[in-house]
């Protein structure tokens, strides 16, 4: 990652990640903090008006919590020294999944919210990620302000104090229960359900609601020791998960990843549920309801071409936005829809949440099926995914010209508007992205092969 000025773009996808200690230092984490300070606090960080959990009357109010990897304490220390110092009062919420972070940054009116957290990275990752007021992402421009501040914003202002607001987990988990159908502690009763929560943040939280929804709650991978997170577990490594469900005969399993804004799940039998099948469940179970705002349902174009297929059949219009979830919540926003996602799992139930949030998404999951009165298995087949076949070509896809666009819709022909094909760049390394969905298992890698040997080819040209 480097110091700005040395790379590209010092925020990613989804904040500013890297090996924590070498990339992320504590002197970048504590002067991102003091220049987020500079441009999210309402005329500076000495000014404002939320006054609330111990913040004081006048002053900006930031949130802040973090997944357990080790290195989240020293860079918490540091975020927090760095807002402090910035004039900002500052509520520690310590470890708590990313979408509770959002939940409070809005539920206790403060100015912005920052996550200490590299998701589903390995522990010796972290990252740090802002959230605007009300706990929403912030657009690009908005993060392009907070980097062109970096060592220009003024500590000159006084400043704040910090507070230990860890007690208002509780306003999370009841707003998480709050969006449940029925009397409290009756959406999921009678359902034996296996958790994984990938020894990250949402390794108490998580059991605790799912138990008072009303299931009977086997928890694996929630015993985090700093350096364990999503290690073998987690939404990112399914088995531990499918072989516990069938090992206690469970109805279903979740896995959420290390900092809870993702959730997948597999059936009684292990078999997997991936976001697109959680999506499709849930844009019908809203749309049965008549919940479910114009009748649309916002997706990637990564999304599985038998989503496609399963929502025209269901009536249900579907809106692509680039891959990423901050494009999906600003299509959600912008169109005034209710519910969107990925494959990853990550899920946006706008109605309840203004981020992906894998711990709401495990209780409308669950919720939906047993108001159905289905097992698991028979909702994942609302939707009959279609083979998909990923493959990366390293290259600069700026090179790439009209022959790959060709390219593409002759592979597109081929599959005789039964799949889809997909070129683009990566967001994190010089490698082109391929993908190719049909019908068909063996056609698809057929396509997918052609199409990367003609984009060598175009590279190879240039």
């Amino acid at each position: 990652m480097g110091e700005p000025g040395v790379r590209g773009r010092l925020f990613g996808t989804d904040g500013v990640r890297g090996v924590a200690g070498q990339d992320l230092t504590a002197r970048l984490a504590m002067d991102l903090s003091v220049a987020a300070a500079a441009v999210l606090s309402p005329d500076g960080a000495s000014t404002g008006g939320a006054s609330t959990g111990g913040a004081r009357q006048g002053h900006a109010v930031a949130v802040v919590g973090r997944d357990p990897r080790a290195s989240g304490e020293f860079l918490e220390a540091a975020v927090v020294a760095g807002l402090a110092s910035a004039g900002l009062d500052v509520l520690r919420l310590g470890v708590l999944p990313t979408p509770g972070v959002a939940y409070l940054t809005g539920a206790l009116n403060a100015d912005f919210g920052v996550v200490i957290s590299a998701s589903h990275n390995p522990a010796r990752d972290n990252g740090i990620k802002f959230f605007g007021r009300g706990g929403v992402k912030l657009p690009d421009a908005v993060e392009d302000e907070i980097e062109a501040q970096l060592g220009q914003a003024s500590r000159d202002t006084g400043f704040g104090r910090v507070s230990d607001a860890s007690a208002t987990h509780e306003l999370y988990l009841e707003h998480l229960l709050s969006t449940l159908p029925g009397e409290p502690g009756q959406a999921l009763a009678g359902l034996r359900v296996v958790a994984d929560c990938a020894h990250g943040a949402a390794y108490r939280i998580a059991p605790e609601a799912l138990r008072r929804a009303g299931a009977e709650v086997i928890t694996i991978g929630a015993e985090p020791d700093g350096q364990n997170i999503n290690a073998g577990c987690g939404s990112t490594h399914l088995g531990p998960l499918a072989e516990a469900v069938v090992t206690h005969g469970a109805d279903a399993g979740v896995a959420y990843d290390g900092d809870a804004d993702r959730c997948l799940a597999v059936d009684a039998d292990g078999q997997i549920l991936d976001g697109d099948q959680i999506l499709a469940l849930l844009a019908t179970e809203l749309k049965d309801a008549g919940k479910l705002a114009g009748d649309a349902v916002v997706v990637t174009v990564m999304s599985n071409q038998g989503f496609h297929v399963a929502m025209r059949e269901a009536g249900i219009r579907v809106i692509e936005t680039p891959v990423g979830d901050r494009y999906v919540s600003q299509a959600m926003r912008d169109g005034g829809y209710v519910l969107g996602g990925e494959q990853s799992g990550h899920i946006i139930a706008g109605e309840h949440a203004a981020t992906g949030d894998g711990i709401l998404t495990s209780l409308q999951l669950l919720a939906a099926v047993n108001h159905r009165g289905l097992p698991v298995a028979a909702a994942a087949k609302l939707m009959r995914k279609y083979p998909q076949v990923l493959l990366n070509v390293p290259g600069d896809a700026s090179q790439l010209g009209p022959e790959v666009t060709a390219a593409v819709t002759r592979a597109e022909v081929t599959l005789g508007g039964n799949g889809r094909v997909l070129v683009r760049p990566s967001g994190t390394e010089p490698t082109i992205r391929l993908m190719v969905q049909a019908s068909d298992a063996v056609l698809a890698e057929q396509v997918i092969g052609r199409l990367a040997a003609e984009v060598r080819l175009a590279l190879a040209g240039r």
